[in-house]
């Protein structure tokens, strides 16, 4: 199981990743899928998480692998059937990931109507920056997520474009499943997800570069 590294404290081990579609309006409607009334829940596998800056392997057995970057939550304290008052209260800390996406993989599987879970489950397909203290941020206010491909500025949102707020996912989905200490949740992605190919360069950022990852497309 792998360690998440926290800023000037102890690794904490990994647990389940949970991960949040279409949580951004105009992301939904880049990919013609319906603007969702509650949030919508899927998981990656720990094999994909990776947690060293370095390289993401893309998989031969996929022609169409996108980027999508995300604000990355890291839950602190076990809780269930948490309120949106209290949420705040199991966040350890913050930072910035990318849940890379098998397209055609995935929208093979969805035109039959089975799980697409390994579009989003293959090797280094979950890159996860260091993670900040939740002290370190204002979560009064917008925090923007953004990325980089070769230079060019690909995706750009702030957390007051999501559908549904940290503290509503949170609630959400300890509402169903009990939350524990190393949960990640990646909270959703906005629009200008596109194509990566081998060589690319891609650089992540959260709150205006508080937190980087850099990684390059092998």
């Amino acid at each position: 199981m792998p360690f998440i590294h926290l800023k000037d404290a102890a690794p904490i081990k990994a647990n389940t990743l949970y991960c949040i579609g279409r949580n951004y309006a105009e992301h939904a409607k880049e990919l013609n899928n319906p603007i969702p009334t509650k949030p919508m829940v899927f998981l990656k596998p720990n094999a994909s998480l990776e947690l060293k800056q370095g390289k993401v392997e893309l998989p031969s057995e996929s022609n169409d692998v996108h980027h999508e970057v995300e604000l990355v939550v890291l839950i602190g304290k076990t809780g269930s059937a948490i309120s949106k008052e209290a949420a705040w209260d199991y966040v350890l800390g913050l930072g910035v990931g990318l849940d890379f996406t098998a397209r055609d993989i995935q929208q093979k599987a969805k035109d039959k109507g089975h799980p697409w879970t390994l579009a989003k489950g293959f090797d280094t397909f979950g890159p996860v920056s260091e993670i900040l203290p939740l002290s370190a941020f204002d979560t009064s206010k917008p925090m923007q997520v953004d990325l980089t491909v070769n230079g060019e500025v690909r995706q750009n949102g702030t957390t007051a474009d999501m559908l549904f707020s940290i503290p509503e996912l949170i609630s959400y989905v300890s509402g169903f499943s009990t939350l524990h200490e190393g949960d990640l949740i990646f909270t959703g992605t906005p629009e200008g997800v596109a194509k990566v190919n081998s060589g690319d360069v891609l650089v992540a950022r959260l709150d205006q570069g508080k937190v980087v990852l850099s990684l390059e497309i092998k």
